[in-house]
């Protein structure tokens, strides 16, 4: 049985330009209207680190608004998971204007001490935007979804109470900052891991419940759409650089296709979503979450999102958040991932 975890980043353009009303406030307000009209939840992942320099800097009088709609959204049962883009820590403002700390890209190759000192507060701005000093986060997702080497940051995590991470999307590769999810089982819909996000370990203390991914033809990946959001929110010279130095990483005959609604074109939605039902329906007896991203700064088509949720609710699909699901999957693990069967209804 597939039950659906809908996340959310809240954040702006990773270069720092961009208002918090345009391109957070409204977008989240209007899926939380769409998933309440729904009896839905969705997982909302804000960028600490970002939003707590924002505040700090006063750099956009829209910061007080970005706390009252995470505290409203964490009283109505949305999810707040814990995500950090650590280049924010570092960053100052120059003729109002954001620069930002590269060197600390990707907080899993900081040193030990940094690492600690960066998560520790991160949690505590989450328990703020929250209201609830006693918050803690059961889910995490790494800035721009960099999550190896993945110790000591997974000890660090386990330590402070996550149990769960959506970071990895399956066939993910990115040479330049030596991420490679290659190795993440092909089949599995979450796992246990230690050493390596990507690699199965019985032993882990943090499970990895994944970015639904789908490979595809890389040229039916590269969407006019999806390559015209390389390039938002960064330089002509930010961009070409990104693109040229991940032609390596593309340089295959499959790609990996990540349910991501803010960059699908609406065709693409309605297929995956229709191969996910048709899946469901030849083995409805395993459970397997299905992990959605959107990104509040990216073009999203609300009535598509509104639409998936209609079908998946005609057919009978839970829509959950990662807090819900945990015990599910440990019980699925002790039993072997068997769930009661259901009917799929065309």
């Amino acid at each position: 049985m597939i039950e659906c975890v809908f996340t959310v980043d809240y954040e702006i353009y990773g270069n720092g330009r961009g208002s918090l009303r345009d391109l957070v406030l409204d977008p989240a307000e209007k899926l939380r209207r769409i998933f309440r009209k729904h009896n839905a939840r969705f997982v909302v992942f804000p960028d600490v680190a970002e939003l707590e320099m924002i505040e700090a800097q006063a750099a956009d009088s829209m910061i007080g608004s970005v706390r009252a709609q995470l505290g409203r959204l964490h009283s109505e049962g949305f999810e707040l998971g814990l995500h950090i883009h650590p280049w924010w820590y570092a960053a100052r403002r120059e003729n109002g204007t954001w620069v930002l700390d590269q060197g600390e890209y990707n907080l899993c190759t900081q040193p030990p001490p940094r690492i600690v000192e960066i998560v520790d507060r991160a949690v505590a701005f989450l328990q703020g935007l929250a209201a609830d000093p006693g918050f803690v986060p059961v889910s995490f997702r790494a800035g721009h979804l960099l999550f190896q080497p993945t110790r000591p940051l997974a000890d660090i995590l386990a330590a402070r109470g996550i149990r769960l991470d959506s970071s990895v999307y399956k066939g993910g590769l990115w040479r330049q900052h030596k991420i490679d999810y290659r190795r993440a089982p092909k089949t599995a819909s979450h796992w246990a891991f230690r050493d390596d996000v990507a690699v199965p370990d019985p032993g882990g203390i943090i499970r990895e419940v994944p970015i639904h991914t789908r490979q595809e033809l890389v040229w039916k990946v590269m969407t006019s759409k999806r390559v015209g959001l390389q390039g938002t929110g960064a330089t002509p010279a930010q961009t070409g650089r990104k693109l040229f130095g991940r032609l390596a990483d593309y340089a295959r005959l499959r790609y990996p296709l990540k349910f991501d609604l803010g960059q699908m074109t609406k065709e693409e939605m309605v297929r995956e979503s229709g191969r996910l039902l048709e899946e469901d329906r030849k083995d409805p007896s395993r459970f397997r979450p299905i992990v959605a991203l959107m990104h509040t700064k990216d073009p999203i088509a609300f009535d598509a999102v509104d639409a998936l949720l209609d079908l998946f609710g005609r057919n009978g699909v839970p829509i959950s958040t990662f807090r819900s699901i945990e015990p599910k999957i440990r019980a699925a693990d002790a039993a072997g991932g068997t769930t009661p069967s259901r009917r799929i209804l065309p």
